[in-house]
């Protein structure tokens, strides 16, 4: 069974680093840092569009990434991310 995305959750606009320039954000982002294109109901205001970095296109939902509720993706990710971090 597939997985779609948790209304109002955000955790994968929010929990990972993105090292890609986003609109907004030509830098990237830390992780841990809000996206600037998440919008107030958590949904990704530039969905779709050719300017989304690929790697947000390319985080899927699934159980686990997503977890149970918004405050256990947060975690998920977080783990994630820690785990693959590039050593200094």
């Amino acid at each position: 069974m597939s997985l779609a995305c948790r209304p109002g959750c955000g955790a994968c606009c929010i929990a990972p680093s993105i090292t890609s320039p986003i609109p907004g954000m030509p830098h990237g982002k830390p992780a841990g840092v809000r996206c600037v294109q998440l919008t107030a109901d958590n949904r990704c205001a530039i969905f779709g569009r050719p300017e989304r970095p690929l790697f947000c296109a390319s985080l899927q939902p699934a159980a686990d990434l997503c977890g149970a509720d918004a405050g256990e993706a947060m975690r998920l990710i977080g783990e994630l991310e820690r785990a693959t971090r590039p050593s200094p």
